[in-house]
Order: structure tokens, then sequence, then C-alpha cells
């Protein structure tokens, strides 16, 4: 028989189980005892939150690889290509590799059914165990207490943020989101927590498995001017670290902050520099992702952003109001039909001069006239467009030189977005990351 290809094995495992999302662990335990994947690397490090997941999981691992150790990172969902979920010492999984652990993971479930996502979970542990790593960080894909990341045993638990999303899976209060997020929680293992004011369920479980607690506001904190920023936080002796100047980042500092402390409570070397050069190197494509994009003559710069919910939009209203803009802003926008749509657009209005809507390539998308018609009725100017890759041409050919193009909304839309830019690389696209 001839061998799959990974988009045959991809494809594959889209039809093998009756529903893409089956929140529980029985059956991916069972297949992960046969694989034999009980301990998989010396620290793991577990990262869920509403948002801010994957930008905290690329600091710590930075920081980790900073000091020399072979780290595996786990996150999802991918962008362009399924080996970014995969990353083993920095770099992508090959078709080959991950070929052979579909194969392997295949072979051991016999007639236990997995989603899509599970089969991707085992495949990554059966990767990550054949690479000798000192440590992996893992990023939760849905809630914590029923996802399958949670298979593994955290040495250190990361909750970045606590907000309402993928309500039809995790309920609709900020309450019961904690619930399943305290799920990654383990007796007596350090847990982190970046926001500030985290619901009653997540601090009832960290008192019920007496855990180490490190929280925002507390335990750790940041601070910023115009210039650079400043952290301070505990080591897990809980004697106080300081760092001052850190170099402002275009990722959120907040979430930079919330990996310092998780690096802190790891008991490796605290060497300032070094910790500065790896929060620099740190990048995240699509997570305020800012691109120079010369089009027709003019300088535009582009800002990619995959967030969805309102937490996400808030935050990144945030960023917008913090910079001076010289010219106008122009929206690209889509976004899925279960999402928040006018949480997600109410923080924006302010700083957008014109939007334009597009559907997102998934039946899972709002129609662009729904779009359209609720900012109409917000008052904004905007204009309807069949494909994200339509919207955001036409936008570029609105803006003068110096205006700034804002893609945002979904994974889907940066997607469409990297895959224009590849397009159009050759007529004078180049990467930027000014703050």
């Amino acid at each position: 028989m001839t061998e799959r290809s990974l988009a045959d094995w991809l494809s594959y495992l889209e039809q093998l189980h009756p529903s893409a999302i089956d929140m529980g662990l029985e059956r991916s335990r069972i297949v992960l005892q046969r694989l034999g994947l009980a301990r998989i690397a010396p620290r793991v490090i577990t990262v869920t939150g509403t948002n801010g997941k994957g930008s905290t999981c690329a600091f710590i691992a930075s920081l980790l690889q900073g000091q020399g150790l072979k780290v595996g990172v786990y996150s999802s969902p991918h962008l362009l290509r399924y080996n970014e979920r995969v990353q083993i010492v920095g770099v992508e999984a090959s078709d080959a590799q991950l070929c052979e652990a579909f194969a392997v993971v295949e072979a051991a479930r016999g007639d236990t059914s997995l989603t899509y996502f599970e089969m991707g979970t085992l495949a990554a542990f059966w990767l990550f165990q054949q690479a000798g790593l000192d440590a992996l960080v893992l990023e939760v894909g849905l809630g914590g207490r029923l996802d399958a990341v949670n298979l593994l045993d955290a040495d250190i638990a990361v909750v970045t943020s606590i907000g309402i999303d993928h309500a039809d899976w995790l309920g609709d209060s900020r309450e019961s989101v904690a619930f399943e997020k305290a799920g990654i929680l383990r007796a007596a293992k350090p847990a982190l927590c970046g926001d500030i004011d985290p619901p009653q369920p997540l601090l009832d479980q960290v008192a019920l498995l007496d855990t180490p607690f490190f929280l925002r506001g507390r335990d750790y904190d940041l601070s910023m001017n115009e210039h650079d920023w400043t952290w301070h936080g505990l080591n897990a002796q809980g004697q106080v670290l300081h760092l001052d100047q850190l170099p402002l980042l275009d990722l959120p500092m907040e979430n930079a902050a919330l990996a310092l402390q998780a690096y802190a409570v790891m008991q490796l070397p605290w060497q300032p520099e070094a910790i500065r050069k790896a929060l620099l190197q740190t990048r995240v494509t699509g997570r305020l992702d800012r691109r120079m994009l010369n089009w027709q003559g003019k300088s535009l710069t582009l800002l990619l952003d995959v967030g969805h919910n309102p937490h996400a939009a808030d935050y990144l209203a945030q960023r917008l109001a913090s910079r001076v803009l010289p010219g106008k802003r122009l929206a690209v926008f889509g976004l899925l039909a279960d999402k928040d749509l006018n949480g997600v657009i109410a923080p924006l209005l302010a700083d957008v001069d014109s939007w334009a809507v597009a559907p997102l390539p998934t039946s899972r998308s709002r129609e662009a006239a729904e779009l359209q018609a609720h900012l109409q009725d917000c008052g904004a100017q905007v204009a309807a467009y069949a494909s994200v890759q339509a919207a955001l041409e036409a936008q570029c050919e609105r803006a003068a030189d110096g205006d700034e193009v804002l893609l945002f909304g979904s994974f889907y839309c940066v997607a469409e977005a990297l895959d224009w830019l590849a397009r159009q690389a050759n007529g004078g696209v180049q990467d930027g990351f000014a703050g």
C-alpha cells in the first residue's frame, strides 16, 4: 500500500471520529498508556487561558532555550501548515516525522476512536519522547480539564487569563471557565495566574491541591513607561527577584511577565542579559505581527492579529491607543459565527477609520452581510467583499502612504493574509517588527 502523505493523514484524521470535539480523556488515555508516554521530559509546563497562550508559550520556550535546554512546544491551531503545531528545539516537525508519528498512534489505538486533535496531540507526544527533550511547553487546545494536553501531568501550570469564550463547551460564566482551566493544576506543583482577579473556582482548586500559587498583582507584576518596563516576582523559595529596563516588545508584555515568573520558579540560572535577549528574540506569527508593505508605490503598515474575542479586542485596542499613528487605520475583519460580534468590534470602533469585511473560508463563518449591517448600525464606514484577500487588497488600494491596515478577527483571517503576502513576496513585502 502506498504510504500516506501528510495531507492524506490529515484528511483521514478529520473523519476518524463522529465529532470534531469530544471532551474527555478516557479514550486518549488508553492509547497514551499503550504508547508508554507517561513521562516525556523532566519539565512539563502546561499553559491555558482565554487569551495569551501562544505568546506565553513562546516566551517560556525562548527563555528555556536561552539556557541551552532542548525544548519541545505544542500549540494550536496552525496558520498555514500543520507542522507549526509541533516544534522541537525551535524547528517545526517535518512531514515525514508527523506521518511516522500518526502511523504509530494509529497502530496503537486499535478500535479506540480518537478526534483529530487527540490524534495530533498523541503524535506530538510520541515525537517529543523520541527527541530526548529537557522541557515541554504545552498549549491547551480548549479549556484544560478535559483537553488531551492534560493527559500529561504539569510540573508548572500556567493560566494566562480567564474570560468567556467557547461558551458551548466551557460555560457562559468566568466561574465555569475557571473551573475547566483549573483542571491542569497538580497537587503540590507550582501554579501561576496572569489574571489579577481569578474567579473562586480556580482559587478553590489551588487550596484543594495545596499548590504553590503565584498571582499577578500579588506575587509578581510589571510596570511600563514609554521607554522600557520593569518586572518583579518570586523564585521557588519566595525570594524577591527584579529585572529593570527591559526592552519594549511587540508581543504583550503581560505575557512576558507571566513567562518570567514561570522561569523564576524553575531554579535555572538567573542571568538578566540572557533573559533580555530571549525576550527580544521571541516571535509569534499573527499576534501583534507588524509588517511593512510596499503597495503600488505606497509605504503601508500591515498589522496582523488573531484576536477573536472581547478580551483580545480590548487588549488590541489598548495597544493601538498607545501608538501615535500619523495616518489613518483601515481594518480588514472576519469572524466565526460562535464569537461575540459586538464584544469584538466595540472596543475598536474609535480606532478604525474604515472597515472591509469578508466571510472566512469555513462553514463556521459569519456572513459578510451580517458584519456589514452590524458595523453600519454602529455608524462605521464599511464595505463587504467576497474574501479576506479581496478585502485586504481593497484596503491597500484605499490607503494612502503611511496608513496602517489592521487585519484581525480570526486565525482564518491571518492565514489568508499570510498566504496573500507570500504571493506578493516579489513585489516588495518585508517583515517588520517595529513597536
